[in-house]
């Protein structure tokens, strides 16, 4: 059970704090060393929606491609109240959140805090995306990955996106508010299959439910306990942490009363580059040392490979060896999608892009400074390539998709994707 969540802590204001230094690599090795180009290419001018838009969708649910003409819009960057404006919702919890006890003593540890919430399964009602339900134990994630797409997720509450892996909040009362949930809202027979499949949950979609803060809080395994109690019920897990092998023996129990699905995300093979874009995230080969062992456990896993990096992870073979890495462990499936950029994100990592990969910035600032998603071409040619793969391979489909109706578009959790060169010249860079 969750040891975080019973003893009371005084309420503080949280944001009166000084900032922390960046997080330390759990690496051995130095960085990936690229030579530089003696320019600095401002970035191009994110257009971003209008405040009254990022108010819309839910802080928990990925947002659906714009482009396919449904659904809500990416948020804006916002920027902070005045001190005079009142904070309403979950930016009046997140300010009010008290301290959560840590006993990690590092003066490079996040700061975490204990969130009060209402709700803890959270709907999704797009039709763009393969499931009903959201599960995220946590806000925020220490992982500190350069291009991930949740950063907007830390804007509901009015902290800039850049604190995503600095301020983690820890979900109050998780395995009761679950609990309550579950029996209240959830259905057996999901109206998008015509009543013939239950729901279907996914954990770990704005936040990886197995980082570092799961050691000592708890959350997920909390989450998942009660989850085992049901029969009957659709569950998936993403992640990129080999932690998710601790709970071996609990994913055994719920897979024989429940459908459950395990991803375990693998951009590159590349430990250098691994660690270049996803700092505190385990290394590569633990992450599809732990696909083995959950294989071997008997469970359904596969490899997500998403986000896709144009010039970054697409060089010629990457894709293919990353494939076959992933099916020499076990893993039943792989898929991917080509990187998606909201502002909130983008603030983060173009600056990263143009001091890591100057080569490839000015062709960046061009594909996602007007809509966030790269040119459909690349993405259908990404796709095919994909397709390619997977068949050679022997690739079973990923589970839970067919679960809707229409074929999910939504950005880096879903399939569609593309190729790999910007006019005649390829993306390619060192790494």
């Amino acid at each position: 059970m969750s040891p975080v969540l019973t003893k009371p802590v005084p309420a503080v204001r949280s944001w009166q704090r000084r900032a922390l230094p960046p997080p330390a690599s759990l690496f051995p090795d130095g960085p990936v060393v690229h030579s530089p180009e003696q320019r600095t290419p401002g970035p191009a001018p994110l257009r971003g929606p209008s405040e009254a838009d990022s108010a819309k969708g839910s802080a928990d649910c990925p947002l659906p491609d714009p482009e396919s003409g449904g659904g809500p819009r990416r948020p804006g960057l916002r920027q902070p109240n005045p001190p005079a404006a009142p904070l309403v919702g979950i930016a009046r919890l997140a300010a009010s959140s008290p301290p959560a006890e840590t006993r990690r003593q590092s003066a490079r540890r996040p700061e975490y805090f204990v969130l009060p919430v209402k709700s803890l399964l959270n709907r999704c009602d797009s039709q763009r995306v393969p499931f009903e339900w959201t599960i995220n134990p946590y806000r925020g994630c220490e992982f500190g990955c350069k291009y991930c797409y949740a950063r907007y997720t830390h804007e509901y509450m009015e902290i800039d996106g850049g604190e995503f892996e600095q301020k983690i909040f820890v979900k109050k009362g998780a395995p009761a508010l679950l609990a309550h949930e579950v029996a209240r809202k959830y259905s057996f027979a999901s109206a998008n299959s015509g009543g013939a499949r239950p729901e279907h949950i996914a954990i770990g979609t704005a936040t990886d439910p197995y980082q570092p803060a799961e050691q000592e809080f708890g959350v997920t395994r909390a989450c998942l306990e009660e989850l085992a109690k049901r029969e009957g019920l659709s569950i998936s897990i993403t992640t990129k942490s080999n932690q998710i092998v601790r709970d071996i023996e609990l994913l055994k129990r719920i897979a024989e009363r429940s459908d459950l699905s395990l991803n375990i995300t693998v951009t590159t093979l590349r430990t250098r580059l691994a660690r270049l874009l996803e700092p505190r995230a385990p290394r590569p080969d633990l992450r599809l040392a732990a696909v083995r062992q959950l294989s071997e456990a008997g469970l359904p896993v596969g490899v997500s490979a998403s986000p896709l990096l144009p010039g970054i992870t697409d060089r010629e073979g990457e894709i293919e060896e990353l494939a076959a890495a992933a099916k020499h462990a076990g893993a039943q499936w792989i898929w991917a999608g080509v990187l998606f950029l909201m502002p909130s994100s983008a603030k983060q990592f173009l600056p990263f892009l143009r001091e890591k990969f100057p080569r490839l910035a000015e062709q960046y600032e061009q594909w996602y400074g007007r809509t966030g998603y790269a040119p459909e071409d690349y993405r259908r040619r990404i796709s095919e390539r994909f397709a390619r793969v997977k068949k050679e391979l022997g690739f079973s489909r990923k589970p839970y998709p067919e679960m809707r109706q229409k074929p999910p578009i939504c950005a880096q959790l879903a399939l569609p994707l593309g190729g790999i060169q910007a006019g005649s010249a390829p993306l390619w860079a060192a790494g």
